[in-house]
């Protein structure tokens, strides 16, 4: 069965973008940006909800000419990549990207049984939709240093507890990695 991660870079006080929807308060340095690229590459396929996708459609396809090496690696690692949008307005979606407009909780049973490697999920909507059903695997937060008093939370409230277990942690220079594990 494919795992599934939720990964985000956070705000101290929890928020994974302002009130705005910004997210130009991260900023990754150039390490972890690699490190973002190369784990988006062992990646199979990603999960995006409606608003991520048309955040990161609107950038990555397009990026400018005097974006970093980086960047642009990871321009092409994104258009390249499988993608499923879970949106019930979108009609149309691009580059290696297929749409489900419905039952996204059965829909990614359907995609972890399809296989033995990793997904991603994208997008704070989606994730806290499969939260509840115990089929996010493992959650990354990139702690940044950075409180923005509001604005959409990485986990939502929730029915009961969510447990979990810090794996892994790591120092970057603009942020913290938290790896936890879901307990069953």
């Amino acid at each position: 069965m494919r795992k599934l991660i939720y990964g985000f870079s956070v705000s101290v006080d929890g928020y994974i973008n302002d009130r705005a929807g910004s997210i130009d308060w991260t900023d990754p340095d150039e390490e972890l940006h690699q490190f973002h690229n190369d784990r988006f590459r062992e990646v199979e396929v990603s999960l995006h909800g409606r608003r991520l996708y048309e955040l990161m459609a609107e950038y990555w396809p397009r990026v400018p000419e005097d974006a970093s090496p980086i960047e642009r690696e990871f321009a092409t690692l994104w258009t390249e990549k499988p993608k499923v949008v879970f949106s019930r307005t979108l009609t149309e979606v691009h580059w290696n990207s297929t749409l489900v407009g419905e039952n996204a909780v059965e829909e990614v049973r359907r995609l972890k049984a399809g296989g033995e490697g990793i997904m991603e999920v994208g997008g704070a909507s989606l994730a806290a939709s499969l939260m509840p059903h115990g089929l996010i695997d493992e959650y990354q937060l990139f702690l940044s240093p950075v409180a923005l008093g509001g604005g959409t939370p990485m986990f939502p409230a929730l029915p009961e507890r969510l447990r979990l277990r810090l794996a892994e942690t790591r120092q970057f220079n603009t942020a913290v990695m938290l790896r936890y594990l879901a307990e069953v």
